[in-house]
């Protein structure tokens, strides 16, 4: 069972019968009571979204949700085609269902997919990806990592903030969490 602190992004757990996958979640604390998460689901059998707030010693039964590696093939923009590495069969994932992950997808890249009653569901990016910038403003000498920040367009089409010092070709490592600039990976 998982007491609210447990209750994170990316967890599934069983309410009323039927299996959710936490979205988006919140902690807080008021003086002189417990702690509350607020939380939002997304119904992992009918795709609808419901908002929770669990108070101080609530528990839920974790869901039955299993994960497989699969391998990005490729995407259209409204669909997502992945193989599983075990069987080889292929299988789409909608845009909807794969949500802002989508812009860190690579072609060939190798993750886990959530499966519920052995159908792929979603999808679980690694904490941070290696990737390659396609397209920035060129960087200038005296740039120092400490200055300012400039877009980059990476080769999965994400567009984030980088250190002026970045230029097109160079590798980096991003948080996919909040798709954030970690650092240069040589």
């Amino acid at each position: 069972m998982y007491v609210i602190a447990e209750l994170k992004k990316g967890k599934a757990v069983v309410i009323d019968g039927d299996p959710y996958l936490i979205t988006w979640n919140q902690f807080s604390k008021a003086a002189r009571q417990g702690g509350c998460m607020a939380t939002k689901m997304k119904n992992l059998k009918t795709g609808s979204v419901i908002q929770k707030t669990f108070q101080g010693n609530d528990k839920l039964e974790p869901a039955d949700v299993g994960y497989r590696n699969v391998q990005y093939l490729y995407g259209d923009g409204s669909t997502f085609t992945f193989m599983d590495l075990t069987s080889y069969d292929q299988f789409e994932l909608t845009a909807d269902t794969i949500g802002d992950d989508a812009k860190f997808l690579s072609e060939g890249q190798e993750l886990n997919a959530m499966v519920f009653d052995d159908q792929p569901i979603g999808i679980n990016l690694p904490a941070t990806i290696d990737v390659l910038v396609v397209e920035t403003i060129p960087g200038v000498k005296g740039d120092t990592a400490t200055g300012g920040t400039k877009p980059a367009t990476l080769e999965s089409g994400a567009t984030v903030n980088v250190p002026l010092f970045i230029n097109e070709g160079d590798k980096l490592k991003i948080n996919t969490e909040s798709g954030e600039y970690m650092s240069r990976v040589e």
